[in-house]
């Protein structure tokens, strides 16, 4: 059975997951790329270095985020998000980075995390203050859809 998802499971959904796609567009080519996040009932909150995905939305604010949770090829839900890239500034960088880290940093274990992506001391310690990354924002939401299928 194949059928759309109500508000709740979209919430559900985009609560339980850590791992999305970010799309945006230059107006010529789309651009998308996997991203750590949160979303807090209201706000997706994420953190990205300088580059091309931020030049791009910084210029054109209007991006798309996907989300979905994948049991098998024939059970899954999938979420799409229509919203504004908003960069955080001042106070408000602090604030996203609390409410993103709050939610995913625990999830990551020095186990988890691969020794070349990060800085280490000698004792072979991961060092924690390179995982963040120097430009925090959030997507204004303007709408969510969400599919399904399930047999």
């Amino acid at each position: 059975m194949m059928g759309e998802l109500n508000e709740i499971q979209i919430n559900n959904i985009l609560s339980s997951q850590v791992i999305g796609r970010l799309a945006c567009s230059d107006g010529k080519y789309p651009y998308i790329i996997p991203l750590t996040y949160t979303f807090d009932g209201n706000f997706i909150y994420g953190q990205v270095l300088e580059g091309k995905k931020l030049d791009i939305m910084r210029k054109n604010p209007n991006i798309c985020f996907q989300v979905d949770s994948i049991l098998d090829i024939y059970n899954w839900q999938s979420v799409i998000v229509y919203g504004q890239f908003e960069e955080q500034l001042g106070q408000d960088v602090s604030t996203a980075r609390d409410i993103l880290f709050s939610r995913v940093m625990p999830l990551m274990t020095s186990a988890s995390v691969h020794k070349h992506g990060h800085a280490q001391t000698t004792e072979n310690t991961i060092i924690e203050d390179n995982r963040i990354k120097p430009v925090m924002f959030k997507i204004r939401i303007n709408e969510k859809t969400g599919r399904f299928e399930k047999v």
